[in-house]
């Protein structure tokens, strides 16, 4: 059961149906996090310092948020009443990531003064309330019981794209590093995607696309759990390749979810963008970025869950 419903109050607006966007690390869903944040009423944040604290906490350690119950929505929910405050000062201190998503200039070239800087979006315009920060997935259920009316958007990539560009991120190789790894703590371990002790036992000396395939298994894995768990008007799935095959299509079909215009314009300009990018948006870019050991690696590890989702083995 749901937790009892917390109206919260950024600015003197209610946060009604917030947005999450979710999806494996370099699934895509910066693209769809840009159109969002680009649209009229919407006001998205990305990596925050307070929600990241509190996510990866939960990400890591999923037992946290089950032995604290209630009070882990609590939490979270006080993690974004900081986080959603529109303000010179409060935008002075956002990510450059988030900045970025706004199409802002970066921190060295706007003015010191935090009360000359501006907000990235008018307060008075807001009406909606979004985030998407890295591995939300992993506080889905969290999110859902702090804000029982969230709408959650997800983003299904094909792995090999996915661990193509984990490899070349240094931000998401570095989970990998001994020290950051608890395994010894923490199994099964839904953030590793580790769930045998077979896997677990050799982890330590498998190779680094093997453990960004069980990432990307393990994230494929939790949002299918979360597709039969959560009710279908507050769970919308976008595949990346449809989404970068018909944007428009795609911006349509999102905005009558979120029952709010998402431009067209700004999700179709992002996309063309992308495919420019070959290295990190193009579909199938696996096929130049993998070695022939790397794609072997993939497919064994996540095999089962690429022909699932309609990816193909063994692909030209």
């Amino acid at each position: 059961m749901r937790s009892t419903p917390h109206i919260l109050v950024i600015n003197g607006t209610k946060v009604r149906r917030p947005v999450f966007i979710l999806g494996a690390p370099h699934s895509g869903a910066d693209l769809l996090a840009r159109a969002v944040k680009r649209s009229a009423g919407f006001h998205l944040t990305t990596g925050r310092p307070g929600v990241l604290r509190v996510t990866y906490a939960f990400a890591r350690r999923p037992s946290i948020a089950t032995e604290r119950g209630r009070g882990a929505a609590r939490v979270l929910r006080d993690a974004y009443a900081e986080s959603w405050l529109i303000s010179g000062r409060a935008c002075a201190a956002c990510p450059a990531e988030c900045r970025e998503l706004a199409g802002l200039p970066p921190k060295a070239e706007e003015p010191v003064d935090p009360g000359v800087a501006g907000s990235c979006v008018p307060s008075p315009d807001v009406v909606r309330f979004a985030d998407a920060s890295p591995d939300l997935l992993y506080s889905a259920d969290v999110l859902l019981d702090a804000f029982p009316d969230a709408q959650l958007l997800q983003v299904i990539r094909d792995g090999r794209d996915v661990v193509a560009g984990m490899l070349g991120d240094e931000r998401c190789l570095a989970w990998f590093k001994p020290g950051l790894a608890n395994l010894d703590r923490v199994f099964p371990n839904p953030f590793f995607g580790v769930e045998e002790l077979a896997e677990r036992d050799r982890w330590a000396g498998s190779a680094t696309a093997v453990k960004c395939a069980l990432r990307w298994r393990g994230s494929v894995r939790l949002s299918a759990r979360l597709r039969q768990q959560t009710p279908e008007e507050q769970l919308h799935t976008v595949r990346y390749e449809e989404l970068v095959a018909d944007p428009r299509r795609a911006a349509d079909a999102v905005s009558e979810y979120l029952g709010a215009p998402i431009s067209r314009t700004a999700l179709t300009g992002l996309v063309r963008t992308g495919r420019r990018e070959a290295d990190e948006h193009g579909v199938g870019s696996w096929r130049e970025r993998l070695t022939a050991r790397q794609l072997a690696q993939v497919e064994k590890v996540a095999g089962t869950e690429l022909r699932r989702l309609g990816y193909p083995l063994g692909s030209p």
